[in-house]
């Protein structure tokens, strides 16, 4: 009787040790989306004669289930994740490669697969079980990481990189290099190392500019984004695009213009605001004010996920952590960015306030491996 008493006692105290902080401002975000898409949206679709509802009922079920799949993975013990790393990192390169033949272009990309009532990105997964198969290659390397190990770490990157690089999406590109990149100095990669890695790298992205490797579009977005007072005819409608975006959000002031309201949102001069550009239509509805609450309670969850990484018990632990606090931290940091002229733009979407199934279910499953090394931290 005693050792059952015991045994409750230490369940009970794992349950009550998750950061429910960290929890209920990912819901909080998941459901503000849901809100700042059907403001952002339902004009139009009346404009249009369609249901005004779409993607509030669309972005509404997809909230529901991460928030199921988040609950669902906080429960597991994390250090279970490596039995299902490889696994996972397998699936994701048969999904890349599977793109090129079935998968939907659109926008000048082949990312997606449209399954009818859903589209699926295999790349925005992707980062997610790197995340899980870089973790789990160094935990199983506690004396740490010789160069043969370090080759084969980037040998495992660059195989799916070089997929998404083809597809083309560079700006996901970007957060699969920086994750890995700052689990390899977590896990004890020389600096000098790195320095060098570094360096190759800076070299390839010119050669690759100078090769046309890149799509001309994507210069297009760099070259705009360094010259934005250009007045090169292919320059115009991407600086023309930025521009209209600050101007939705400045249009904001203090306290916004209102849920559903503000000319430009109605409008809709700023294109895909249901995705990449929903911050301008925070901006200029929910004001300076509104802004200022979302960008704090977004510094909160990147805030939490980097601490609960920062007291880890494990290399594991601490390496999924820091691995989601970079790709949360660097989605919003360029999102929001790019809608203000300070980062070139990209599709990378703002987390769980963009509109898009794939990118709610994996923002919310990333969240979710955080809460559970949370469970198993006492924070």
């Amino acid at each position: 009787m005693t050792d059952t008493l015991v045994a409750f006692s230490t369940r009970l105290r794992s349950k009550d040790s998750m950061d429910f902080g960290l929890f209920w401002a990912l819901i909080a975000l998941g459901l503000t989306g849901v809100v700042m898409i059907y403001s952002a949206t339902r004009q139009a679709l009346v404009n249009a004669g369609d249901n005004p509802h779409y993607y509030l009922e669309r972005q509404g079920v997809f909230v529901f289930v991460g928030i199921i799949v988040m609950y669902f993975i906080s429960r597991f013990d994390y250090r279970r994740f490596e039995i299902a790393a490889t696994p996972l990192y397998v699936c994701s390169l048969l999904g890349l490669a599977g793109v090129f033949f079935l998968g939907q272009s659109a926008l000048g990309a082949q990312r997606w697969y449209n399954l009818g009532f859903v589209q699926i990105q295999p790349s925005e997964f992707t980062v997610l079980f790197i995340i899980l198969a870089v973790a789990t290659f160094c935990q199983r390397r506690p004396e740490g990481l010789t160069m043969r190990d370090v080759s084969r770490l980037l040998i495992m990157t660059v195989v799916p990189l070089a997929m998404i690089v083809k597809q083309p999406d560079l700006g996901t590109s970007i957060i699969i290099i920086l994750c890995v990149a700052a689990m390899m100095v977590v896990a004890g990669v020389p600096p000098r190392f790195m320095t060098f890695l570094a360096i190759a790298g800076s070299i390839s992205l010119v050669a690759a500019t100078y090769l046309d490797l890149l799509k001309k579009y994507q210069v297009d977005r760099f070259v705009s984004f360094l010259n934005q007072h250009s007045t090169n005819p292919n320059l115009i409608p991407l600086i023309y695009e930025v521009n209209n975006a600050k101007s939705a959000i400045g249009s904001g002031g203090l306290r916004g213009a209102g849920l559903f309201r503000g000319l430009q949102t109605v409008l809709g001069y700023v294109p895909e605001q249901r995705t990449d550009f929903i911050f301008t239509a925070i901006g200029e509805q929910l004001g300076f004010i509104g802004t200022v609450l979302i960008v704090i309670l977004l510094g909160y969850v990147a805030f939490r996920m980097f601490m609960i990484g920062r007291n880890a018990k494990d290399t594991m632990g601490r390496l999924i952590c820091l691995g989601v606090f970079i790709f949360f931290a660097f989605s919003c940091f360029e999102n929001i960015g790019m809608t203000m002229g300070i980062m070139p733009v990209t599709g990378i979407p703002l987390p769980l306030l963009s509109y898009g199934g794939s990118a709610a279910l994996v923002f919310f499953a990333a969240g979710g491996a955080v809460l559970s090394v949370s469970r198993r931290n006492g924070n």
